[in-house]
């Protein structure tokens, strides 16, 4: 869900000109669904603690233990190895990602 919001924002910022979606798509900046995706994810999680994505599913992502806020150097962490998409995709027997685990966040129901 975040991806898609992260690209509609950067057809929105960037305006491509060609007249079809998947060109539309090819004529984006490389770096710009990434790069919007990062920020959003960084923003959002390091100040409210949930993405657009997290809380239409009704998720936060808070400190394991502590319950308190993310902030932002855990923030940065998370979104940093999140990005890098192997963390993402690797997670132990509770289901908490590498980049969860590594940044001691945890993703719990709202």
């Amino acid at each position: 869900m975040d991806w898609i919001v992260a690209t509609l924002v950067a057809f929105i910022l960037f305006r491509p000109s060609a007249p079809g979606v998947f060109e539309l798509v090819s004529e984006l900046p490389a770096w710009a669904q990434p790069a919007l995706f990062a920020a959003m994810n960084l923003l959002l999680v390091s100040t409210i603690g949930s993405t657009i994505g997290h809380r239409l599913l009704g998720l936060q992502v808070r400190v394991v233990g502590a319950g308190e806020a993310v902030g932002f150097a855990r923030g940065a962490v998370r979104t940093l190895l999140l990005c890098l998409v192997i963390p993402a995709v690797v997670w132990d027997a509770d289901g908490r990602g590498l980049h969860d685990k590594v940044a001691g966040t945890a993703i719990v129901r709202r």
